[in-house]
């Protein structure tokens, strides 16, 4: 379970959100529109996208960073995010909010080895097909409204 920094501490007993931010993988399919790619978190096996905690003010490099180490994948990332969405995360002994900021990365290399590819399933799929398996109602949202 993830263990929370003191200032994370803090937002939680405040009833702020804490914050994350989130790669959105994707890439052109030749009969056009878009698939995502998906990958399985490591605790619950659940569908979701590299995500994880940001430090510092580039928040995208972050986003594209945890593209690399849980999807190993590489590309182009947008500075400006297209959205957010929330969900409660379990820690150790209690759940918390996060509030997740949405960069999109267009994926220009998949890499045969990377640092998490012995604990993470990773699957590309249609928009659609991605609203099917992942959890969070507002990020099946946002990727619905990015592939139109």
């Amino acid at each position: 379970m993830a263990k929370l920094k003191a200032r994370d501490q803090k937002a939680l007993t405040s009833g702020t959100p804490l914050r994350q931010v989130a790669a959105l993988p994707f890439r052109r399919r030749k009969g056009g529109g878009i698939e995502v790619l998906v990958l399985t978190s490591r605790q619950t096996r659940r569908f979701i996208i590299p995500k994880g905690w940001a430090e510092g003010p580039k928040t995208w490099k972050w986003a594209e960073r945890e593209a690399l180490e849980e999807a190993g994948i590489l590309g182009k990332i947008k500075r400006k995010p297209i959205g957010q969405y929330r969900y409660w995360k379990r820690f150790k002994s209690h759940f918390g909010m996060v509030e997740v900021d949405v960069y999109p990365l267009k994926v220009e290399n998949e890499l045969d080895s990377w640092p998490e590819e012995t604990q993470r399933l990773r699957k590309w799929l249609s928009p659609e097909e991605a609203a099917l398996l992942i959890d969070e109602p507002q990020l099946v949202s946002l990727i619905r409204k990015f592939a139109r």
